[in-house]
């Protein structure tokens, strides 16, 4: 603590912190309950013949949050993979990534470092359909690419370690990194696959359409079925609101410990003011009986305690101003309290 009982800097400090870390904590856990809370409050719509009809008597032909299951159709061409054969889907992502050690001036220690060099996506428009032969009925998925969560399947990896001759090496020690390789990647959502779409369902004259909602809720274009899709959620849930916990108790506890400080501060400086307080009203009332009973017995006390007769003699000076419990009380080496001249020998005096 600072003087006047406020909290230090660093105290300050840390407080602000932990109540910046702890707010910045229970927003992620509101926005994560509110997700969850509207995936579970989301209408599951069967993809069959009876989907059309549903639409049509919800109001606006719109469903704002709605859970539909199919498997994915293409509209029109296909994607092909560029490195499987036979491999046909309607969303296809390409990387190159960036693999190097890297000096950390810091540590000492050579830490891994990744970098996506270039990325490619291409989209072909596709549909949800039933997993039932012969279905006549379709959902248009729009903007795949805005989904949340798009579950896509990796169907090429391959790692291209680079090659460094002697003089490489040396200067990649010397600059402070080291190349690894490039890595390859090709990812895709392949025909037939397995959808959960959570979204905006609409009927858009006679085509139905699945697209990100309008109310802020996220996208999903997931692989897993929806209950497991809403114990996912739920499970990130309860992290962050354990997290917050955490963080509200740590807060706590500095605000305690700061708080606990202030009231030991505040406690002393009330005892001492009572001590001064008291040590005043002595004195005070030592005065007045020292009045009362006249300048005589004010000038034959003890400067020191001025409670105690002046009872000894100072040599050489031949001072008359303490009692025997003062002069044995003075610090060495003894010098006089009115001269500060150095005591050589004391005379008791005696008063008849």
């Amino acid at each position: 603590m600072e003087g006047g009982g406020r909290p230090s800097a660093v105290q300050a400090a840390l407080l602000a912190a932990s109540t910046a870390l702890t707010a910045l904590v229970y927003s992620v856990y509101r926005q994560k309950a509110r997700v969850a809370r509207g995936l579970e409050g989301a209408r599951r719509v069967r993809l069959d013949g009876d989907l059309r009809a549903v639409l049509l008597e919800a109001p606006g032909r719109c469903v704002p949050y709605a859970v539909i299951e199919g498997v994915v159709r293409s509209v029109k061409e296909t994607l092909s993979s560029q490195f499987v054969e036979n491999c046909k889907g309607v969303v296809q992502r390409l990387t190159l990534q960036e693999h190097k050690m890297v000096w950390n001036r810091t540590t000492h220690l050579w830490n891994d470092y990744e970098k996506i060099i270039h990325q490619r996506t291409n989209t072909t428009p596709f549909d949800l359909v039933p997993q039932e032969e012969g279905a006549v009925v379709a959902v248009r998925v729009m903007k795949p690419l805005d989904a949340a969560e798009l579950s896509l399947e990796t169907v090429y990896e391959k790692f291209h370690p680079s090659v460094q001759s002697f003089t490489d090496v040396i200067g990649h020690y010397i600059s402070g990194e080291r190349p690894k390789g490039i890595q390859e990647t090709e990812q895709m959502l392949k025909v037939g696959t397995a959808l959960t779409g959570v979204g905006e369902l609409v009927l858009d004259n006679t085509t139905i359409k699945l697209q990100p909602p309008k109310q802020g809720m996220p996208y999903y274009l997931s692989g897993v079925d929806f209950d497991t899709l809403l114990q996912k959620q739920e499970s990130n849930v309860r992290f962050w609101k354990i997290l917050t916990v955490v963080f509200g108790f740590a807060t706590c506890a500095v605000l305690f410990f700061i708080l606990r400080k202030q009231y030991r501060h505040h406690r002393e400086r009330r005892h001492l003011k009572q001590m001064q307080d008291e040590f005043r009203q002595a004195q005070e009332r030592l005065m007045r009986e020292m009045n009362a009973e006249g300048g005589e017995t004010l000038k034959n006390a003890c400067v020191v305690c001025l409670s105690n007769t002046k009872s000894c003699v100072f040599l050489e000076c031949g001072h008359v101003c303490s009692c025997n419990e003062c002069y044995g009380a003075l610090p060495e080496p003894k010098r006089c309290p009115i001269c500060r001249q150095a005591i050589s020998r004391v005379v008791p005096l005696y008063n008849s």
